[in-house]
């Protein structure tokens, strides 16, 4: 089951576009510099554990570097609102299935992709303080008479963070990108904050900027059921403010959900869902295929009507190391 940050998140920054956006804000300027921006492509399949699919949201894209070199960007949404310490060891573990992933679509190949993973941080309850080093998981023996050698043995991995919550206001009101995309980083950085309803005023203009955009009032109504979602009584009312000052009333009454839009907006929401089914489902067969491991017509159909995510979760997981069917079908006969 999603949460309300989930669909948000993946309407905003699941776009090329606005992935760049973030990507271009959080990651060192030096390696922003190597990339070829105009190459970045999103790709299909989550590797999250089921049971933490609440709390994070992730995505998967590709890139090509200037010199040619392949380079995928794993970026991890967390939505929970402490700071998890064992951060690096789950990273390590979304990373090596990415790897794995990428290894049986691309079994010709003989070294691996460079691989960027990112966390964008957005809980309420301060900075991120996590480790952002495997290594620093462990603890060298003390008093160890050669603790650099001992530090050499143990697996080197780091990831990158975005820190919206320790990030300065002017900093992050200076930031380049698309109109929705800074709209979005202000309402994940104030959105379960008592400030939301104050600062939502001074963002108006934004609100006029992405309604002018391509597909502006579908992004509109993405924004107002978010702020709907997570925002208190307060802040919903600011909420109405803002966008009778922005879009006018006519469009207010477009952009609310009534009980009925509600229902429009549910439906809506399925479809995503079950377009991000659809796109895990393939996953699981081409994980099946580049197995060499043979899948009958009446099995292909069951995975590709499948529509709840923790099963395809469950089965893509398997698939990545699977030799027969039955290794990730429950109840085929080997």
């Amino acid at each position: 089951m999603s949460g309300p940050h989930d669909l948000f998140v993946r309407l905003t920054f699941g776009h090329p576009e606005h992935a760049a956006a973030e990507l271009r804000a959080a990651l060192p300027v030096e390696l922003v510099s190597q990339v070829d921006w105009d190459t970045l492509h999103r790709e299909s399949g989550s590797v999250i554990d089921p049971e933490l699919r609440e709390t994070e949201s992730d995505l998967l894209f590709s890139a090509r570097l200037r010199g040619g070199g392949a380079l995928l960007f794993y970026v991890l949404i967390e939505h929970q609102s402490s700071v998890d310490r064992w951060m690096a060891l789950r990273m390590l573990r979304y990373v090596v299935r990415q790897l794995e992933r990428w290894r049986q679509e691309h079994p010709d190949q003989e070294v691996l992709p460079l691989i960027l993973p990112l966390v964008l941080y957005h809980g309420p309850e301060g900075a991120w303080s996590a480790p952002r080093r495997v290594e620093e998981l462990f603890e060298v023996p003390e008093g160890a008479q050669w603790p650099e050698r001992w530090r050499a043995l143990l697996p080197r991995f780091e990831y990158q963070v975005d820190d919206l919550t320790a990030e300065r206001v002017e900093a992050l009101l200076a930031r380049p990108g698309p109109p929705l995309v800074r709209l979005a980083w202000r309402l994940l950085r104030y959105g379960r904050t008592e400030e939301l309803a104050e600062r939502l005023p001074g963002w108006q203009a934004l609100f006029v900027q992405v309604q002018g955009t391509p597909h502006g009032l579908e992004a509109l109504r993405a924004v107002v059921h978010y702020l709907l979602l997570v925002g208190d009584e307060a802040a919903q009312v600011a909420t109405v403010e803002v966008l009778q000052a922005a879009v006018g009333a006519q469009r207010v009454e477009e952009l609310m959900p009534t009980v009925g839009e509600k229902l429009i907006e549910q439906g809506r929401q399925q479809g995503l869902l079950e377009g991000l089914a659809k796109g895990q489902a393939q996953s699981v067969l081409r994980a099946l295929v580049a197995r060499g491991v043979y899948v009958d017509a009446e099995s292909r159909q069951r995975i590709l009507a499948c529509r709840d995510m923790e099963t395809l979760d469950r089965w893509f997981d398997r698939a990545l190391t699977a030799t027969r069917l039955s290794e990730v079908l429950e109840d085929v006969t080997p």
